[in-house]
């Protein structure tokens, strides 16, 4: 494979002779070896997985995105008069450690470098002592340059370094703290925003109106193209066009901050907090993602909330608590931590792998999911007043913002175990259930945390040049979910048959579906098949026969598949890359409900899983394969390596759950 250094341009996809063509279906019994193999593979992974579940019943693996959380540390810390030597140089330990030779900092194993990440890298390991001219500094330093230098970074990436007179808050977008008061029914209103973006924005407004500067302990002129000139001036876009309308916008906005009456932006701004504090959830972070939990910190502190005030104490102690000690003493932030995603898929992996389902880790870990279930309304309800609770969220304490992605998969999982309490899980379900059908978009489809979360000018601003900042439906999480229904015998409810038409019509030419939440395409595909299947499409259906085509024309030649994060931009590299243990789970989840499970492409998958297995049971997998924003930000969850082979064993080998109910429900 081959990429420019940056990622814009020239990026090209495996040639053929990397990935078989498509095959005709070889119908012929799977070989007893890749039944034994596949067994034996069973045993160690579930050996593996049950070892590692904790005493209280879930399950979580680390959760890798990019060295801006470690950096963004740090510069929290500076900030606040707290950094200390133990952290910064725990911080800068791992930071060099994920340099890549030309200098730079990606955001995803062997993506290109990435300019926002690699100025922020550098700034934090300036911070940890090295030297400009320190032969890797040099090299990074020399690469921003040639990029356009600190001006051409993200407005994040120049936030963090206003912060510290490294840039002039003149020179960022403005975002007005009376946004908070903007109707529900007002375009750019923050209920408009993904909940991500919304928890993070709000904060922003405040640091926004403060534009507060704390000593620089050091220059940063090596990263600026001409440094008496650190900001040339651009021409704006046509005016007739959304990015140059929204360009002026921002110039109003300017311009109205000059003139903004004073006790509306303190009004504004207290209102502000009051919304945050608010939100801040049990263990004292915010969302339980890191982004919103250090600029409310930030934004509370701005606004007098001094580091022993309970808020702000639980704040900065919920930070800590997303740090993973390596053994060589390098510290790397999580992003977040995915306890219910975890231990939901692990129980679904352990029961379809043959484990017993009234199994004392199965039972223990519906128990820890029971307990997890949300009984309060959160920022959802804002658009869904009138819905009974009863979702859950991603991770340990995230009340506010339970996920419809994983309410589905919790109601798979509990379906598949034997609890002593039968009652107890039935209400449970039942709820979940009741709350996943009232999250359904005006078009049939659902999307991960909110209702119609789909206005077109969030993303316009020039503020957000970070990600996505909506959340509009998408298949995998509709897949999920029109599963999870047609196991609950809703497959005929009006509801249903609109997600499944939904899911029909957004499925691509080539027969893939484009993967929101994981990369890419292979994840789509895999949970959309698995989805229509269970709701009684024949596996003779143009749009499954259309899918398995397509995994087929993708297999690589080593028998798995793999997709490289550049499939969000470029178009051939869709269902190509190195092939990967959760990839490959994925195809085989999608091959097998479609009926192909005596096919040559799922014999070769399920030989490459048994042979790529580790002694311990486990997987190597340093590629991302999942994704917070498409591109932008990307995820390699360490528990995904494990959970979605032993799934698509355990099928390959036990035959797809709930095959009996699925029949019986079809036309009911």
């Amino acid at each position: 494979m081959t990429a420019t250094t940056d990622g814009s341009s020239g990026a090209t996809a495996p040639q053929p002779t990397s990935a078989t063509t498509a095959q005709p279906t070889d119908t012929t019994p799977g070989t007893a070896g890749t039944e034994a193999a596949a067994g034996r593979a069973i045993q160690r992974a579930t050996d593996f997985l049950l070892a590692r579940q904790d005493d209280r019943g879930w399950w979580k693996g680390d959760l890798d995105t990019n060295v801006t959380m470690d950096a963004e540390d740090l510069l929290l810390r500076q900030f606040l008069g707290i950094r200390d030597r133990a952290t910064t140089e725990a911080a800068a330990l791992f930071i060099r450690g994920e340099q890549r030779e030309d200098g730079t900092w990606a955001t995803f194993h062997g993506g290109p470098g990435e300019l926002s990440t690699t100025i922020e890298a550098y700034v934090a390991l300036r911070l940890a002592g090295d030297a400009p001219d320190d032969a890797h500094m040099a090299r990074a330093s020399a690469w921003i340059r040639e990029r356009g230098g600190i001006a051409e970074s993200r407005v994040f990436t120049r936030i963090w370094l206003a912060l510290f007179g490294w840039w002039k808050w003149d020179d960022l977008p403005e975002l007005p703290p009376e946004l908070i008061y903007f109707p529900k029914w007002m375009p750019l209103n923050i209920y408009d925003f993904g909940c991500w973006a919304r928890q993070t924005i709000v904060p922003l407004t405040v640091v926004s109106a403060k534009r507060p500067v704390r000593p620089a302990p050091f220059p940063l002129d090596e990263l600026h193209t001409d440094p008496s000139d650190p900001n040339p001036a651009k021409p704006l876009a046509p005016a007739a066009s959304w990015d140059g309308a929204f360009q002026r916008l921002d110039k109003i906005m300017h311009g109205y901050r000059k003139v903004a009456l004073r006790s509306l932006r303190k009004a504004a701004m207290n209102s502000a907090a009051r919304w945050i504090v608010e939100r801040q959830e049990n263990d004292g972070c915010w969302g339980g993602i890191q982004p919103p939990a250090v600029y409310s910190v930030i934004a509370l502190h701005l606004l007098g909330y001094d580091l022993e005030h309970p808020v702000l104490k639980a704040g900065l102690a919920s930070l800590d608590r997303f740090a993973v000690w390596r053994e060589d003493g390098a510290r790397m932030i999580e992003a977040c931590q995915s306890p219910v995603w975890d231990t939901c898929l692990a129980t679904i992996a352990l029961a379809d792998a043959g484990l017993p389902a009234d199994h004392p880790a199965l039972v223990r870990a519906a128990e820890w999911m029971i307990a997890e279930q949300i009984d309060r309304p959160g920022d959802w309800s804002v658009r869904k007043p009138q819905l009974e609770p009863g979702g859950w969220a991603f991770e340990f304490d995230n009340d506010n913002y339970p996920d419809i992605d994983d309410t589905a998969e919790v109601v798979l999982a509990l379906r598949r175990v034997d609890h002593p309490d039968k009652a107890r899980v039935e209400r449970a379900i039942e709820r979940g259930v009741r709350w996943n059908l009232g999250m359904q978009s005006k078009n049939g489809a659902w999307g991960a945390f909110d209702v119609d979360n789909t206005s077109p000018f969030p993303n316009r601003l020039p503020f957000c040049d970070f990600g996505e900042v909506i959340d509009p439906p998408s298949a995998d999480v509709t897949g999920h979910v029109v599963e999870m229904l047609a196991v609950e015998g809703h497959t005929r409810d009006p509801r249903t048959r609109r997600g499944i038409e939904w899911l029909l019509a957004e499925q691509e030419v080539n027969g893939a579906w484009f993967g929101r939440w994981g990369v890419n395409y292979v994840y789509g595909t895999g949970s959309v098949v698995p989805a229509l299947t269970a709701a009684g499409l024949p596996a003779s259906h143009p749009a499954i026969r259309r899918a398995v085509t397509w995994l087929e024309s993708v297999q690589n030649e080593d028998g798995g598949w793999g997709e490289d994060l550049r499939s969000y931009r470029y178009e051939d590299w869709k269902g190509h890359g190195a092939s990967t243990a959760s990839q490959t789970g994925w195809a085989l989840l999608a091959l097998l409900a479609a009926g192909e499970r005596d096919s040559k492409a799922v014999e070769r998958g399920v030989t490459y899983l048994a042979e790529t297995q580790t002694e311990d049971g486990t997987w190597d997998e340093p590629y991302f394969t999942g994704t917070g924003f498409p591109w932008d930000f990307s995820i390699n969850y360490h528990l995904y390596r494990q959970v979605f082979p032993l799934t698509a064993l355990g099928r390959y080998v036990n035959g797809e759950p709930f095959s009996d109910k699925g029949a019986a429900t079809k036309g009911s």
